[in-house]
């Protein structure tokens, strides 16, 4: 690493496939912006994912011209392997990207990165949902991108209010630990990144940006929603089995406790409680039928109803309301029976009292009935669920405001901050099953061939406007950026 590397802040890397029209303005005016608003060094780097028209080379023309614009030549398609490949290449402190086609205004660029570059925060978002957001775009997908966020809001629980803006950016030490843990390569790998660093307790920056729909966009939309509904259950699967080591990551970075953090909004408590609840139902049934011949009828009930109960309960504890450990787990298991008994008893008063008040009742008014009762059964039994068994700490809200009331907020610098590109590379090398080889050459040479068969042209990174804030340190240099936070 030569000293210029050392002191790279800022690498913004634009993924590109088959974008020959809109590469080069788009690569102009992001340099120009850059040269002209950052306080900090920085570089451009063009991440070509497998694009068999003119794209390659323009993007090596480009390389060759402006100093501060490097190449990543990958032929395995998928936007997020491009990034998996830019930043475990980069020498930068903080890594971004953007949508080649420049959607969203550049003006939120600075306030997007200046929270990491200070070591405030630890991933940036951009957001289109924000009631301070401009956008302009078409209904369609308006409403997809709307129904998608309710769906990761309520299956995984998540925060942040935009999972799929094109305009992120998150720090090197922090890509290094979470990158390996990402196993999408196209277009869920934002969500997946998100959806970890966030159940790993790390601070996610969320930044209003104005964005223009680009009616020319490469993405296919049928085949990319059912590719993300498919990553949503896969990471929610690998979640609740543990398969994810969310509390590692958190014991090396976290700043918030990863219990808060995971616990679901109202509505995906709803949703998970109706799940659990249709499951419950057909496991009583057929531990109903399997007992029913040796046991009698009413044996059979009891004890169908009692094991149907007891993993209610478990299941609800642990996937409903996201508790974990043993702690309180028997008398949450009691409650559960209690609150189990009250609902029973509403479904067995409404016939009672049916039978009481009007014997002889046809089977139709005895099955309204007890729908009712069910109902309302259901509605009380989710109530004392939500708000007896399983209620959440009164301080949660005050802490979570509170910002510096979190475990671990006042560690200062982070660690890994000197190894994170090389632990991503050696990742990528792993996965792939050979040694890391993505070469860097100067301008004007011809491009490097790496090992695994990807090529880098990289030139020299800026030093930014002046000297002297290229040889300012890390910690001096956040103070004097342009760059300040939303």
């Amino acid at each position: 690493m030569n000293p210029q590397e050392a002191t790279l802040a800022l690498d913004v890397v634009v993924p590109v496939y088959n974008e020959q029209v809109a590469l080069e303005p788009s690569i102009r005016r992001l340099a120009a912006y850059l040269a002209e608003s950052m306080s900090v060094p920085w570089q451009v780097t063009i991440a070509d994912n497998a694009s068999v028209d003119a794209t390659p080379q323009i993007a090596d023309a480009l390389a060759a011209e402006i100093a501060e614009v490097r190449v990543v030549h990958t032929q395995r398609k998928g936007r997020g392997h491009a990034l998996k490949l830019a930043w475990g290449s980069s020498h930068a402190r903080v890594f971004a990207y953007v949508d080649v086609d420049l959607s969203t205004d550049l003006a939120a660029l600075p306030p997007l990165v200046a929270p990491l570059l200070s070591g405030h925060s630890d991933v940036a978002i951009g957001t289109r949902l924000s009631r301070s957001s401009r956008v302009v775009r078409g209904g369609k997908r308006e409403f997809i991108s709307r129904s998608y966020n309710v769906l990761l809001h309520g299956m995984l629980g998540v925060t942040f209010s935009d999972a799929q803006c094109g305009f992120k950016a998150i720090r090197a030490d922090v890509a290094a630990v979470l990158l390996p843990l990402v196993h999408d390569d196209a277009w869920f790998f934002d969500t997946e990144l998100l959806v970890i660093a966030q159940r790993s307790g790390l601070r996610i920056h969320e930044v209003p940006v104005d964005w223009i729909d680009d009616l020319d966009s490469r993405v296919d939309i049928v085949p990319t929603i059912k590719q993300d509904l498919r990553g949503v259950f896969r990471v929610g699967r690998d979640l609740a089995r543990g398969v994810i080591p969310v509390q590692s990551v958190y014991a090396e970075l976290g700043r918030s406790p990863i219990g808060r953090v995971a616990r679901p909004s109202f509505l995906g408590q709803v949703v998970r409680f109706c799940i659990v609840g249709g499951l419950s139902t057909v496991v009583y049934a057929l531990l109903y039928l399997l007992f029913q011949g040796a046991l009698g009828a009413q044996a059979a009930n009891f004890t169908a109803l009692l094991i149907t109960t007891i993993a209610n309960t478990w299941a609800n504890r642990r996937f409903t309301f996201a508790i974990r450990g043993p702690e309180r787990a028997a008398v949450h298991q009691f409650q559960g029976l209690i609150v189990f008994a009250i609902a029973w008893a509403i479904t067995s008063g409404s016939l009672l009292a049916l039978n009481a008040f009007a014997p002889g009742a046809p089977t139709i008014v005895e099955l309204i009935v007890l729908t009712v009762a069910n109902l309302v059964a259901t509605v009380l039994r989710f109530v004392l669920l939500r708000r007896w068994v399983f209620r959440a700490p009164r301080a949660e809200g005050v802490q979570a405001s509170a910002g510096a009331a979190w475990p671990g907020e006042a560690r200062g610098e982070r660690r890994g901050e000197s190894r994170g590109a090389s632990l991503v590379v050696s990742h990528l090398s792993s996965t792939s099953g050979q040694e890391p080889g993505v070469s860097t050459i100067g301008r004007g040479s011809p491009a490097g061939v790496a090992s695994d068969g990807e090529t880098l042209r990289q030139a020299t990174p800026s030093s930014g406007p002046t000297s002297s804030q290229t040889a300012s340190s890390p910690s001096s240099a956040a103070p004097s950026q342009k760059a300040t936070a939303a």
